[in-house]
């Protein structure tokens, strides 16, 4: 990757679960950041009237007195953030990251998707990842009854739960449980009316492609099964650690499995098998990861996608001692568990 890479952030969450507050606290902290914010969110939501006055219609760049940028999208995304990279390389504004901040109710995955498919963005950006904040209060409400809820859950890649002073233990772990369900890859802060320490929020790089796949043990077990034995997996779907009924009773269309193996992959049938599952479910797929063992290669192959965009690249080599163990976690919405299983496990040698 060059050096002149502006990394950027996308902010997701529902209305109310604290984005703004975040934001206020990234524009105006003394962090000694400096930040550009570009909101994609118009209405009554804006940022503050202080920080933002809209009157030319316009696009409008302000620089803030603490080196921060803040600009509101009128055109698309792809417009704003080539002005503000060619900007930054003509000297008239200084910043070093962008903060993307979608609408309560956008998928972050076209936004995601821009720095990939989009050559002149992915000249000048790296896309570091994508943070949702979650609002312990209204969450269940807004998962049973949003799909786009679910969505922004489904491609985090760090989850903040705000406003989990305001509901009982119980609650906030019953919540916790759901949306490991959904995205058991993103780990999941409770955090304070949306006060994230500001390192907790950058350089987390959910879209490199690293030969760690970081999915929480727990979920591993509760899943209680590997690709030999999973025809009957829903016997102990939910792991017998779990004390709390009410677990039980989401069965959200956002949803994520895993697949291991410790026999290697048929190289070329996997990339068939994968091309032709991104063809048909890719709009549904929101985000796939793997670290995979390749028949005949002694390096790790890692791979990962946002719907139909899939990259690859071969990892460092598997350590001496260490088991070679392919690894997948999918996270989509009412994705075919079985075929893709059983899929896979026709790639295996």
């Amino acid at each position: 990757m060059s050096q002149g890479l502006i990394p950027a952030t996308i902010l997701t969450g529902f209305l109310g679960s604290g984005k703004t507050t975040l934001l206020k606290r990234v524009l105006s902290e003394q962090h000694g950041k400096k930040i550009a914010v570009i909101e994609n969110e118009f209405g009554e939501e804006n940022i503050d009237n202080e920080i933002l006055v809209d009157d030319s219609g316009k696009e409008q760049i302000l620089q803030l007195s603490n080196g921060c940028v803040c600009c509101t999208i009128r055109e698309d995304l792809r417009s704003t953030l080539t002005t503000l990279a060619e900007k930054k390389r003509k000297g008239e504004l200084d910043f070093e990251r962008v903060v993307i901040e979608t609408t309560g109710l956008a998928d972050p995955g076209p936004v995601a998707q821009t720095f990939f498919m989009d050559d002149e963005i992915a000249e000048s950006y790296l896309l570091d990842s994508i943070l949702t904040l979650v609002d312990a209060k209204h969450a269940d409400g807004q998962l049973d009854t949003r799909q786009e809820a679910r969505r922004q859950v489904g491609f985090a890649d760090q989850i903040f739960i705000s406003k989990s002073d305001l509901v009982d233990d119980d609650a906030v772990e019953a919540l916790v449980h759901r949306i490991k369900h959904m995205n058991p890859r993103a780990p999941q802060r409770r955090v304070h009316f949306g006060e994230v320490p500001i390192a907790e929020v950058f350089d987390l790089r959910g879209f490199n492609l690293n030969a760690k796949l970081e999915i929480d043990p727990e979920f591993l077990s509760d899943e209680g099964h590997d690709h030999t034995h999973h025809d009957h997996e829903h016997d102990h779907e939910d792991g017998d650690h779990c004390d709390h009924p009410h677990h039980h009773h989401h069965d959200d269309d956002v949803k994520s499995f895993v697949f291991r193996s410790d026999k290697a992959f048929n190289a070329a049938k996997l990339e068939d098998f994968l091309g032709a599952i991104v063809q048909v479910y890719g709009p549904k797929m929101l985000r796939y990861k793997g670290v995979l063992h390749m028949k005949g290669s002694d390096r790790k192959v890692i791979f990962q996608g946002v719907h139909q965009l899939m990259g690859s690249d071969l990892g460092p080599k598997w350590a001496p001692g260490e088991k070679k163990q392919s690894k997948m976690v999918f996270i989509g919405i009412d994705l075919p568990r079985d075929i893709l299983l059983q899929g896979l496990e026709q790639c295996l040698v």
